[in-house]
């Protein structure tokens, strides 16, 4: 049986090395709308950094956005918002600033992401890669008091990152603490994964979770993986997610593995 609904992650999954969409993707995403198929992009990323995706491949569609802590729906509607409460963002900021001294700690919230410092090499990489752009601030109960946070993204070398993930997750057990990368970090409400945007996905189609396909490629996407009726891990993924899919795909995310899988399984 053909699958009801398509789940895919961007970064390393979707995107071409570059971070950048594959021109000649479109006409299968597209065949697949026409279809009634929803493809749902599922990322860390903030809205406006998925947005323009969409629309570079001629399609609109549900978002995940920032791990599963947003989820919008095909016409922009919120489905579901996983915050964290501005007196817990603020004490946790608070910590993450004087305890990751070397950390650059992005905070985001909706359409809204704000850090220290915009101009810090990292944050500038950041933005070119997902055509959106940093606020300067550290204010962030009076940025984010009338919205609050949906995430903590947390910039840093492999090692730094790898260490920031264990002391935040031990000091913030209420949190959800996952590498993104092996050099991000996401920090998010308990309540906020990627298998929780797609279990309410499915539930706004009216489809259960063995309808579902999904595509992944980095430590984030194993509880996706693990939530839909068949998974696919990108040639390029990490161990652990070859380990968890269903399946392993033969191409990377450069050679457009996604779309040529998709191509197979609905014979375009």
């Amino acid at each position: 049986m053909k699958p009801k609904i398509v789940f895919s992650d961007v970064d390393g999954t979707f995107a071409d090395k570059d971070h950048q969409p594959i021109a000649a993707d479109a006409p299968v995403v597209q065949a697949l709308v026409a279809m009634g198929v929803p493809v749902c992009l599922v990322s860390a990323r903030p809205p406006q950094g998925l947005r323009p995706f969409q629309r570079s491949l001629g399609f609109d569609g549900p978002i995940v956005c920032y791990s599963g802590a947003y989820v919008l729906d095909e016409m922009g509607h919120t489905l579901a918002s996983e915050i964290i409460p501005i007196d817990e963002a603020r004490e946790i900021h608070a910590y993450l600033t004087e305890s990751l001294p070397s950390i650059c700690v992005n905070t985001y919230g909706f359409d809204e992401w704000v850090v220290a410092n915009p101009d810090d090499p990292r944050v500038k990489h950041e933005e070119k890669l997902i055509h959106a752009c940093a606020r300067a601030s550290t204010d962030i109960e009076g940025i984010f008091a009338a919205t609050c946070v949906h995430k903590f993204m947390l910039m840093g070398s492999p090692d730094d990152i790898r260490a920031a993930e264990q002391s935040v997750g031990e000091h913030y057990p209420n949190l959800n603490v996952v590498r993104s990368s092996e050099t991000l970090c996401e920090i998010m409400s308990k309540r906020a994964s990627k298998s929780a945007g797609v279990a309410r996905l499915c539930e706004h189609f009216g489809l259960i979770s063995d309808d579902a396909v999904a595509f992944g490629d980095g430590y984030n996407d194993l509880d996706m993986i693990g939530a839909v009726g068949r998974s696919f891990a990108m040639a390029n993924a990490v161990s652990a997610v070859k380990e968890a899919a269903t399946d392993v795909i033969e191409w990377t995310n450069d050679k457009s593995g996604v779309a040529r899988t998709l191509a197979k399984l609905f014979e375009l």
